[in-house]
């Protein structure tokens, strides 16, 4: 396949196309700046809605991954470009690909498990409603943004990533350092549940989504098997062969991280990843221990 991928210097998007690559499939960026060294791409500016059509006509696919990152103090600022980036560059995509005169036969966006909110213990799987909050709203919204493309008869899925862990970024890779210091513990009470998924797998999944023709609409990135923040600080700890007994109190993550500690954080959500199973995809870390066990994705030595 030849596929057409924004957002390919993050995490995710690296990964995607190393196995892209492996695979035998065809990957090109789209990107807001040319660079000889990323090799060709199609350029785009979500800001100013330019984009290079022509470079997309012969694409099967696209995976659009790109946005604003959810990580810091939400300022009345950062919220606006949190959303903003999500909706704009997905609206762009999505009514650029629908008027193509060689459509690609499928778009998978990038969305996220906070469409569901801080949700306690209750099980949720894709037909669970929205929640309520800032994130809800964001990824309604992002959501929403792809419906071009959909009305236009490309089949969409929306991938609602779960925690990613990763030696190489996002929470696993931070969280690291303290833990290895034997510094680490519990967030809060540790009772809130975290719905995670190896970055080997999302790379899978994306692939999965790409060829699966029954696959369309949202779709739960996440594990079979989603663990307590306890579970998880105990689990880590037991990989790195250190102790976790510095619980980092509710108040004082409050303090560093504002709104985006009760909406992240400290927020539960015990998401199933029903249609992945149904759809026959098989995880390659289906459980929390195995995972770290690996060193790809938890390094033992600094």
């Amino acid at each position: 396949m030849k596929i057409a991928v924004t957002g390919a210097s993050g995490l995710v998007g690296r990964a995607l196309l190393e196995l892209l690559k492996a695979e035998g499939h065809e990957a090109i960026r789209i990107v807001r700046k040319a660079s000889g060294s990323s090799g060709p791409g199609v350029l785009w500016d979500p800001e100013t809605r330019a984009i290079d059509l022509k470079g997309l006509e012969s694409v099967d696919g696209v995976v659009h991954l790109a946005g604003e990152s959810i990580v810091g103090r939400w300022t009345p600022a950062l919220k606006n470009k949190i959303l903003k980036s999500r909706v704009d560059g997905t609206q762009l995509i999505a009514e650029s690909i629908a008027r193509l005169q060689r459509p690609p036969k499928v778009l998978v966006c990038a969305s996220a498990i906070g469409f569901y909110g801080d949700r306690g213990q209750e099980v949720l799987d894709e037909s669970s409603p929205m929640g309520r909050g800032f994130l809800p709203e964001v990824c309604q919204a992002w959501e929403s943004a792809a419906s071009p493309a959909k009305r236009a008869g490309i089949r969409t899925t929306h991938l609602r990533f779960g925690i990613i862990l990763s030696a190489k970024g996002g929470a696993l890779a931070k969280m690291l350092f303290p833990f290895r210091l034997g510094l680490g513990g519990v967030l809060g009470n540790g009772r809130q549940t975290m719905s995670w998924v190896t970055i080997d797998d999302v790379a899978g999944i994306i692939l999965h989504a790409l060829k699966n023709e029954g696959l369309e609409g949202p779709v739960n990135v996440v594990s079979p098997s989603p663990v307590t923040n306890r579970e998880f600080t105990k689990a880590l700890g037991r990989a790195l062969g250190r102790p976790t007994i510095f619980p980092v109190p509710s108040f004082g993550i409050r303090l560093l991280f504002g709104e985006m500690a009760d909406a992240l954080l400290l927020a539960s959500a015990k998401v199933l990843p029903t249609k992945l199973q149904k759809s026959g995809y098989l995880f390659k870390h289906p459980n929390l221990d195995f995972a770290l066990s690996k060193e790809e994705i938890c390094p033992k030595s600094y």
